[in-house]
């Protein structure tokens, strides 16, 4: 989903270099600068314009610019919703203009890049040289991908004096690749936007290969979302479309498959893209897509279509893919694209559940507006025979997966008839009640996971519909102590609570499968760990709340417990602080972001609808879960 770009607090003056319209005004900032001296770190986003309405232009150089004019003017034209940085060049020579790619990567530091003052370069007395310092947070790759990286940045600009209209002019002659900003000019000029791929069960099919005519959906399971960033003033929907088609992440492309065969692409010629009034969007393909069939081109449809209503400002309801000659290779409206890519949309539950005050799973209708009181689930884990500590649901919402008071038994009851618990499905042989089994987890597929937490012997657990002997899940890298596992619906993506040196950090993996082959047995493992909360130094709790995003508990260094909303990347939502609560100790969040968040804290259970505040539903209870 976009991220929230509204920013708020303290603002600098505008400063020369940019042009600022608001509402069909142009504001513009003109100050003469020295041009010798330390250059302050460039944030074109703290003015006092709202940010929902300020559009930023740069300026070309001045005439008789002097070298600080021209390096602070092209840093300002970096954060321009310039879209070929036109305006960039020209502070550029020709030949830096003819070899600077912009689109190559975006690093996106702290504060902003540093430039200290200009020396006399090796390019003898007509050059200067002027380092670009500062913190690096991210990249952005190619690819679109955030990548975190917490490093110093170090680089540098060389200018040299060239022949111009008006004599001897100042320009850049060589510049570091690609755009370097300030991590709140990112966030005002980028958006998060998730593309949407089929899962594959096996760990190893290859992009395309099983795209074009479609598989029915043989080894698939539903969509999965891949966040990148896009700038989300210049032609969005274009820029979105364009990334689909370039296929996953390099980091998700193990686990999904794409229906778009290789090479295919926009039409040759195609400027933008842009739905009718009706919200009809019409994609021209080029050749490659001629021989798709009917199946598979509606396949492509489904993920074109979700991955632009992901897109807030799209407005696209329908999808028609066209051949290179024009001719209509198929139509999906949004009603027809659940039934293409159910795993999409199938996250729409029925109740909300907690252990109530007698250790019992109890439920209550989702959704904000029922005030019904939690009543038992049908089945042994309501009836209390069976005290639990936590417990949970299978996503079509008839089974349970119950975890002993004690922590050390976890038990599998149904929701839809009384039949006997049974034994245990896994036992920890932990010694502390402290330790033991995590609350379980339940993925798409119907398997289930759960962290033994025993200190002798920690390991993750994988159970293959939730039944039959548990699997020890392999992960690389893993550098901690699990202490909480929540599996996204699509199975391929894990996110965990990692405890090491008394802190607590969240994590998230890929889960890749190699099935069953004659005596060897079934391999599950989780591979490239990635942080997705390194702002927080300690997170206690945390739930998927969307195709790429989770809610999470914690705090930052030296700071109080607080809620926030991040991304699986690893990217910070501007604006995704929630309302303050005291004493949270769980957080249950459903993949339907309709549905209201539900906590315990120190006031009980507690939900939170949309633009209210929380609400205590329940006084006693804890371990509340959605179904997942």
């Amino acid at each position: 989903m976009g991220a929230d770009h509204h920013r708020r607090g303290h603002r600098r003056p505008l400063r020369a270099g940019l042009l600022f319209g608001s509402c069909g005004a142009l504001l513009a900032g003109c100050a003469s600068m020295p041009d010798s001296g330390n250059l302050k770190a460039v944030d074109a986003s703290q003015r006092p314009d709202s940010q929902s309405q300020v559009r930023v232009y740069a300026m070309p150089p001045g005439e008789d610019a002097g070298p600080v004019d021209i390096v602070q003017g092209f840093l300002e034209a970096l954060t321009s919703d310039d879209p070929q940085f036109a305006m960039a060049r020209k502070y550029l020579t020709k030949d830096e203009s003819r070899r600077w790619q912009p689109n190559s990567r975006t690093t996106v530091l702290a504060d902003g890049p540093n430039a200290g003052s200009g020396s006399v370069g090796d390019r003898g007395q007509d050059g200067r040289t002027f380092p670009l310092t500062g913190r690096k947070v991210a990249i952005v790759d190619k690819q679109h991908a955030y990548q975190l990286r917490d490093a110093p940045y170090s680089a540098s600009v060389h200018l040299t004096q060239q022949n111009g209209p008006n004599g001897k002019e100042w320009r850049i002659d060589r510049v570091p690749q690609g755009v370097v900003l300030g991590q709140s000019d990112f966030q005002r000029i980028y958006w998060s936007v998730n593309k949407y791929y089929f899962a594959t069960r096996s760990a190893g099919a290859g992009r395309g290969e099983t795209a074009g005519e479609g598989s029915g959906g043989a080894g698939q399971e539903g969509l999965v979302a891949d966040p990148v960033y896009i700038r989300q003033r210049i032609d969005p929907v274009t820029e979105t479309v364009k990334a689909l088609l370039d296929g996953p992440t390099n980091w998700l492309d193990p686990v999904v498959d794409t229906r778009f065969l290789t090479g295919i692409r926009l039409k040759a010629g195609t400027k933008t893209l842009a739905p009718d009034d009706q919200g009809k969007l019409t994609v021209p393909l080029n050749e490659k897509a001629d021989p798709v069939g009917q199946e598979g081109c509606t396949e492509m449809a489904a993920q074109l279509l979700f991955t632009l209503q992901d897109l807030t400002s799209s407005g696209v309801k329908e999808v028609e893919l066209q051949r290179r000659n024009g001719s209509q290779l198929c139509v999906l409206s949004e009603d027809r694209a659940e039934s293409i890519a159910p795993g999409r949309a199938a996250d729409h539950p029925d109740f909300q559940y907690l252990i109530d005050d007698k250790r019992r799973l109890v439920r209550m209708p989702a959704g904000a507006g029922n005030k019904a009181d939690p009543q038992p689930v049908q089945g042994r884990l309501g009836s209390g025979e069976q005290p639990l500590r936590s417990a949970a649901v299978s996503r079509d919402e008839e089974r349970a997966a119950g975890v002993s008071l004690d922590g050390r038994s976890l038990y599998m009851g149904s929701l839809v008839s009384t039949s006997a618990l049974g034994k245990p499905e896994v036992r920890s042989k932990a010694k502390s009640e402290d330790d033991g089994l995590s609350t379980p987890s339940w993925d798409g597929r119907g398997d289930l996971w759960v962290a033994d937490r025993d200190p002798k012997k920690p390991r993750l657990l994988w159970l293959e519909q939730g039944a039959g002997e548990p699997l020890p899940v392999k992960i690389s890298r893993l550098d901690g102590r699990i202490e909480a596992v929540r599996v996204a619906a699509d199975g391929v993506r894990i996110a965990l609570l990692v405890k090491k040196d008394g802190k607590t950090s969240l994590q998230i993996g890929r889960v890749e499968r190699t099935g069953a082959k004659g005596e060897q047995p079934a391999e599950i493992s989780v591979v490239e760990l990635r942080e997705a909360a390194p702002q927080m130094e300690e997170v206690t709790a945390m739930s998927w709340a969307g195709g790429s995003r989770l809610v999470v508990v914690g705090r930052e260094s030296g700071g109080v417990q607080q809620m926030r909303y991040v991304q699986c990347d690893g990217s910070a939502l501007a604006g995704a602080t929630l309302p303050g609560l005291t004493g949270v100790k769980e957080i249950a969040a459903s993949e339907d972001e309709r549905q209201p968040l539900v906590a315990h804290s120190d006031d009980g259970i507690v939900r939170l609808p949309t633009g209210a505040q929380w609400q205590t539903v329940e006084k006693e209870g804890s371990a509340p879960v959605y179904p997942g």
